[in-house]
């Protein structure tokens, strides 16, 4: 296996992993980026924020992966350490 094609897989494996975040969190995280996107799309600005909300994630994304040394440290309140484990 590739080395890219084994990160992928490993950052899919973390991102969808259940155990990241409850239930209830995805579905209050979803709803309101969904009411927000909702309240704003007819603004001016909402492409300027929907750039600067996922830059902002990525960079968050990345600050975890730095602490957790590649997601096979807990660090923050991130433990699901069988999520980042190579196959």
């Amino acid at each position: 296996m590739s080395t890219i094609r084994a990160a992928i897989l490993r950052e899919l494996r973390v991102a969808f992993s259940r155990r990241a975040q409850p239930v209830w969190f995805r579905v209050v995280k979803w709803t309101c980026i969904l009411v927000g996107a909702a309240l704003i799309h007819d603004r001016r600005w909402f492409w300027w924020t929907l750039a600067s909300l996922a830059a902002a994630g990525i960079s968050l994304h990345l600050f975890y992966r730095w602490k957790t040394k590649s997601w096979t440290r807990a660090w923050g309140g991130w433990n699901d350490l069988e999520a980042g484990r190579d196959l």
